[in-house]
This record gives C-alpha cells, structure tokens and sequence, in this order.
C-alpha cells in the first residue's frame, strides 16, 4: 500500500465540483481512502505539487514516433506507455481514413491492446473516418472516404467508444444505431449547415469532434456546426494548442459553454514528443516547425502537444481555476464514456490512476491501477 502526502489534493466536493483540498491518499490498485496515512504505507512525497485524477485522452493518433495505423502491435505499446508522461493514464487511440482493411486491423490490435499491462490504459478507439465530407477532409486522405454504412463496422462494436460522422453523408438510422451499441456520435469533417447539426444533436450525435476545425464555422446568417456547437448541450473537443484554436476562441467556449461540456484533447500524431522535422499522418508527410504541423500545402495535420500542454493553455488563456479546468480532461470524459463509476475522479473505490504536476504544469509522476 501506498500513501502520497504533502500534495494538493484536487478532489470533489459536495456538489461534484473539483477543489483542492489538503490530506492524503492511500491507494493500492484502488484508491483505500483520503484523510491520513495508513499504518504501514509506503509514503510517497508530492512535493506540495497538484495531485489530480489521472488524465483521458478521447482524441490522440500518435507520438513518440508511433501512430495507431502503424501495422505493429509494439507501437501501441510504445504509444501506451508514453502517454503517462502527459498526465494521461486512459486514452482511445485514434484512427485515420486509410484503406478499410487497414482501419480492420488497427481496431483488431486495438481490442487485443485492451489487455496491455503496461502503460496508460486502451478504452477502445476513436473512429475518426472514413465516414466524413471530402470537403473538410482535413489531414485525411479523399480516395478513402466512404458514405456511413453500420455494416461497414458492426464487427467492432465492442471497441469503437467515439465515432466521428459527417451528418450530410450520414443516415439518421446510423446515428440509431450506434447509439443501440453505446457508440458516441460525434460531428466532424463536416459540411452540414446549423439546421442539419441541430437535428443530428437532437437524434443523439451529441458530440463534436476537434471544435471549430474542418467543419462549418459561425457565420451570422450561417451559423454551422459550430453554432450548433455553442447553441446546444453537445460536447466539444477542443484543441487548446493555440495553434488549431486561437485563444480568444477558446475564451468564448469557456464563456458560452458549460465547463461540463467541454472536454480538452490533443489531436496529437506521431511527432509529439520528437520535435522539428519530416513527419508522417496518414501515409501523408508532414512537417513540424515548433507546435505547428502541417503538409505540404499549408493544412494543418494534428497536433504535437500534449494534454498538460492544453490543460496549461486553457487555463492561461480562460483564467479558469485549475482544479476546475481538471474536470475538462478526467470527469468529463469519463462522464460520457460511461465509465465515471471507475476512473475520472479521486475518491475512495476507484481505481488509482493519479497525475501529479506542478504549477507549470509539468508532469512528475503517473500513476495507473497504482504503479
């Protein structure tokens, strides 16, 4: 057993909202109680750092060089114990519009990934394609993009948690269906007008991948996704890299959004973590300069930070309290994936995935299940 003392604790109160508070943690694989130590603990000294809910990550391809399109179960092993060096302790890895066969065979090493023993924790993959609007492809590669068709991945309904959509080339029977299987629809790479989005919203698409990119953006007589975004109870991703969301538009989520709905993510692919140079997203190269990834002509290409990165951002440009700005990368990703009875918050009974960071946010230690 073990006990961390001399942190600050950010833990909920009464009414479920994060505060810091002062105390201790005793865990083993599962939080054993807050208060004062144990007899017998091992103490561990936080250093009068933050000791948080470990991170989720609902949204990241890649980093430390892997990708999870790599047709390699080591680099989803390489990619799962990186991500404790973010803070992050769960994540889905991400897909990407590749050849279907290709997109078979990451959500195959995705499921056996599951069982990894090792590293932050697999959920299950984010869906990102090939279901989307040529359009707004993005990053993501045309020739693969596909109508939405349920068939196409009934044979992965255990492991697909989110799935990005474009609602313009995607049947409201598709939505239903997902939902029966407790897939998250979520809008992204999309053309739809606000009319369209609203009504998806309402059929239970109530999601929405990356906020303000490759989708329709807020126009007075044309509101898009993204004022159906802000004018409904969606969740929305959000890229706080300052480079995909410029920080008076994350001032304006943080305002017209409740922080409940809001969930930070990186987008990140497999150049976070490696620094400038030639890079790779999707069989498409990529070129890092600092926090900017693009290709050759100009598109951004996801992201290389990483989640205390954002968190750090977030808070910077909102002025938002930092216990509360938690929330947005542990509870409210494990409120809609469902799984908030287990991971998400530090209270007694829930696994010990626990993030300790500094006041810049630099992550000095992880912990996942307690080790």
């Amino acid at each position: 057993m073990k006990c961390l003392i001399n942190g600050r604790l950010i833990l909920p109160d009464k009414d479920g909202n994060f505060k810091i508070c002062a105390g201790c943690i005793n865990f083993d694989e599962k939080i054993i109680s807050i208060g004062e130590p144990l007899d017998g603990a091992q103490l561990i000294d936080a250093q009068n750092n933050f000791v948080a809910p470990g991170f989720i990550n609902i949204h990241v391809h890649g980093a430390a060089g892997v990708d999870t399109m790599d047709d390699d179960i080591d680099a989803l092993k390489k990619f799962a114990e990186f991500m404790p060096t973010c803070g992050v302790t769960s994540f889905l890895p991400t897909t990407m519009t590749l050849p279907l066969d290709n997109i078979y065979r990451a959500l195959e090493r995705i499921r056996a990934a599951k069982n990894f023993t090792r590293g932050a924790k697999i959920l299950g993959a984010h869906l990102e394609g090939p279901f989307i609007n040529k359009k707004f492809k993005g990053a993501q590669a045309e020739e693969n993009i596909l109508p939405a068709d349920f068939a196409l991945i009934k044979n992965f309904t255990d492991v697909i948690k989110i799935i990005t959509v474009a609602p313009e080339v995607t049947s409201f029977d598709f939505i239903d269906r997902c939902k029966a299987e407790n897939i998250i629809v979520s809008i992204g790479h999309s053309a739809a007008t606000y009319e369209l989005a609203m009504a998806a919203i309402q059929r239970g698409a109530n999601h929405i991948t990356h906020l303000f990119n490759a989708q329709t953006g807020l126009h007075h007589r044309k509101p898009g996704v993204v004022g159906a975004a802000l004018d409904s109870d969606a969740f929305v991703e959000l890229i706080a890299d300052n480079v995909h969301v410029h920080p008076a538009a994350q001032r304006l989520v943080y305002k017209l959004k409740p922080r409940r709905q809001i969930i930070l993510i990186t987008d990140s692919f497999r150049a976070c973590g490696i620094g400038d140079g030639v890079s790779e997203l999707g069989g498409q190269k990529v070129f890092v300069n600092g926090n900017r990834a693009t290709l050759a002509d100009g598109t951004l290409a996801g992201s290389v930070a990483k989640l205390n990165d954002v968190l750090r951002n977030f808070c910077a440009n909102t002025g938002m309290d930092v216990a509360a700005a938690v929330e947005l990368v542990t509870k409210n990703p494990a409120i809609e994936l469902n799984i908030f009875n287990k991971l998400g918050s530090l209270q007694v009974g829930k696994a010990a995935d626990i993030t300790i960071f500094d006041d810049n946010f630099n992550v000095k230690k992880t912990f996942v299940n307690g080790t």
